[in-house]
């Protein structure tokens, strides 16, 4: 489990690629400047594509963690 504060967690578990991505693009501009959105996916390509759309949209890829039930969770910080 990971230190940092999560201020919303999307459950894209047993979404194939790219509605993981999909979804983060859709609702980042939920958290305030500086919040973090989790990305909780199954979708192996999510452990690429997750940081791939940070550096393509200036967001910053803070690293993965895991969710209570061990699936792989993705970290973004909003920064703009």
């Amino acid at each position: 489990m990971s230190a940092e504060h999560v201020d919303l967690e999307l459950d894209c578990r047993g979404m194939l690629c790219p509605l993981p991505i999909i979804e983060l693009g859709r609702r980042v501009g939920e958290v305030p400047l500086g919040g973090v959105v989790a990305v909780v996916a199954t979708d192996l390509a999510a452990r690429h594509d997750v940081p791939a759309w940070c550096r393509m949209r200036q967001q910053e890829y803070v690293g993965e963690d895991a969710a209570d039930d061990g699936v792989p969770r993705y970290l973004v910080r909003r920064l703009s």
